[in-house]
């Protein structure tokens, strides 16, 4: 006699039913994409490809462009930018780091999405500065 064991398929199914659940809610954070700077003092801006880094998010440089929108290379591209900024709800993130290629120093990052906009912060001891992004993709 043969004998099937019914829940075997139906635990299975629940457990990748629960992956999928929790790998579609990280993917769903709304700073996830590709995310226009503004120009820097050298008259340059950059894509950052924004991605789930764990629990947090993390930030990439993966183009530069000149005043006239052509591509350029520049010693920041495939560069990490940002890392360990954490979503705290609203809109806002925290407890991240940032590296500021330009002082070639990291501070502390925090971050605010509203609608296709981010304002991206850094603060190293009391000095805080920051740039507003606005979404390419």
């Amino acid at each position: 006699m043969i004998k099937f064991n019914i829940c075997a398929p139906m635990r299975l199914a629940g457990h990748v039913a629960a992956v999928m659940l929790v790998a579609g809610a990280a993917q769903a954070d709304p700073a996830l994409g590709l995310w226009q700077t503004e120009p820097d003092r050298k008259n340059l801006t950059s894509h950052i490809e924004i991605t789930q880094c764990g629990a947090a998010l993390c930030g990439k440089v993966v183009k530069a462009f000149d005043a006239s929108g052509q591509a350029v290379r520049t010693r920041n591209v495939g560069k990490r930018l940002f890392w360990d900024l954490k979503p705290q709800g609203g809109g806002r993130y925290g407890e991240g780091t940032v590296y500021v290629p330009l002082l070639d120093v990291t501070a502390r990052a925090k971050a605010e999405l509203n609608g296709n906009r981010l304002r991206v912060t850094g603060c190293k001891g009391p000095v805080c500065d920051g740039q507003t992004w606005k979404r390419v993709r």
